[in-house]
């Protein structure tokens, strides 16, 4: 049966090694897949600030933190958070990742499509 959530899922790596990945089914349901989209930048963001700091406390510091999303208007959405009546409805606390963007401790790219082939 399909409950029309979204499964949220990321990897993370360090050195060509996979040190965390998750994916599960989000307990809401998105209105779009940009909503659907920005909910895991945001999880991923927060996921990114945990393991800088356990590599800040095992002595190795990380520098820049690329994230790759395949979603251009989560991208645009996180990068240029203008008011629009389309993105009104997405809860507050997923904008936390507009701020890590302007203050420079997060990277927002889009991936590659090379890098969605590799994955499938």
């Amino acid at each position: 049966m399909d409950s029309k959530k979204s499964t949220t899922g990321y990897i993370f790596t360090l050195g060509g090694t996979t040190i965390n990945w998750k994916s599960k089914l989000e307990g809401r349901v998105s209105l779009s897949t940009t909503e659907a989209k920005y909910v895991v930048i945001s999880e991923a963001a927060k996921e990114i600030i945990w393991l800088k700091n356990l590599l800040k406390e095992l002595g190795k510091w990380q520098d820049e933190s690329p994230l790759f999303s395949d979603n251009q208007n989560a991208i645009c959405l996180a990068k240029n958070p203008i008011p629009h009546s389309r993105c009104k409805h997405i809860e507050l606390k997923y904008h936390f990742i507009i701020n890590l963007i302007n203050d420079g401790d997060l990277i927002l790219l889009k991936i590659p499509v090379q890098r969605i082939q590799l994955i499938c």
